[in-house]
């Protein structure tokens, strides 16, 4: 149950590091390891998805309390314990015990086989929830900007159809399981610690009867599944969005899982983005940069005009209010950063090398006088 590599340490921040600063990492280590960027490389992966787990427990505050309480996330724990940790008065911390041997079983076996069940001061586990799927969802830098509703085809485990999820044949009828009196639960104890435990004969569904033959008795079958999704405006590389109830259907009845999009955004041949702003760069003519004009610019909502005074450099930003990325949080827009970068022109006629001259005649100032002399 407990972790074996520590979510900070996987994102490289401090525990008491603030929400900002754990998306911050997030961000760039996601889009460090992301398998596009690393394509065919294994270990990139990996990271990848250790990433998205420790940023999906550390950056929900329920989520994040329960892992500083205890060393470790589980749906399950925090269903059957509460948030408190129901049966403990405080949570114990089990890092420093030697799990070795102890007696017939070791403390390990006993530790795995009180939180895989209930305690017995808590209620049966009955009915769990699916396990969650995670899916990787490629689209352009535009779709990223305006959104979009695509249909994907989706491989998931739902229940099966002829049994409904139960795994035993309804047509040959069903009884109560003698084991565990139709509970579901075993109830254990080991020295001073009571608790339940799935039924084994049942397999915690508290009925018994004939395997189903339409799934062998699993209660679950695979399908393909095309669903429509909707992505909001605004999102970025590596923005994980969350379609619930979509994930492997659950045990004994239980509601299923959901699903995870991991949204991969393609490049843009003009435009890049940083943050909610969209930055691009627009060459200009030394005549345009000297003397002043207006001039068209791409946007990602079309074209827009932008006012370039007289005597702009080459490299200077210029600022488009609320042309930018739509902020998730339902904050305006971000803005478009335009730089410009003068172009030079190739002389080849004297007519216009003699243009020059007089054009450094009239303007005989020196860019260079104020570099200190080495």
């Amino acid at each position: 149950m407990a972790n074996k590599e520590d979510y900070y340490s996987i994102l490289g921040v401090s525990r008491t590091a603030k929400e900002a600063d754990i998306k911050k990492a997030y961000r760039r280590l996601a889009r460090k390891n992301h398998p596009d960027v690393n394509p065919g490389d294994k270990t990139a992966e990996e990271r990848f998805k250790k990433i998205q787990e420790a940023y999906d427990v550390l950056s929900d505050s329920k989520k994040r309390a329960m892992y500083d309480q205890y060393g470790f996330y589980s749906e399950n724990f925090k269903e059957q314990t509460g948030n408190q940790g129901r049966g403990f008065s405080g949570g114990f911390d089990f890092s420093g015990i030697d799990f070795g041997e102890s007696g017939q079983s070791s403390f390990r076996d006993i530790f795995s086989e009180f939180f895989g069940g209930g305690f017995s001061r808590g209620r049966p586990s009955g009915p769990s929830k699916g396990e969650n799927l995670e899916q990787l969802l490629n689209i352009s830098f535009m779709e990223s900007i305006h959104g979009l509703s695509t249909r994907i085809i989706l491989n998931r485990n739902t229940a099966c159809p002829s049994c409904g999820g139960t795994g035993l044949d309804r047509a040959a009828g069903q009884k109560t399981c003698p084991k565990c009196q139709g509970t579901g639960q075993e109830a254990k104890s080991h020295g001073f610690m009571r608790f339940s435990s799935q039924c084994r004969v049942c397999n915690g569904t508290g009925r018994i009867g004939e395997r189903c033959k339409t799934c062998n008795g699993s209660g679950i079958r695979s399908s393909q599944e095309t669903i429509t999704v909707r992505i909001p405006p605004g999102v970025a590389n590596g923005f994980r969005m969350r379609v619930p109830n979509k994930g492997n259907t659950g045990r004994s009845g239980g509601p299923p899982g959901d699903l995870y999009l991991i949204i991969s955004v393609r490049p843009h041949e003009f435009f890049r983005r940083e943050g909610n702003d969209v930055v691009c760069t627009v060459p200009i003519t030394v005549t345009e940069a000297a003397l002043g004009t207006k001039i068209e610019v791409p946007s990602v909502d079309g074209k827009t005009l932008l006012r370039i005074p007289p005597g702009t450099q080459s490299g200077q930003k210029f600022r488009l209010r609320g042309k930018g990325a739509q902020s998730l949080k339902g904050e305006i827009r971000g803005n478009q950063i335009v730089e410009v970068r003068v172009i030079v022109p190739k002389v080849g006629d004297e007519r216009s090398k003699e243009i020059l001259r007089e054009l450094a005649r009239l303007n005989p100032e020196n860019p260079r006088a104020g570099i200190a002399q080495i």
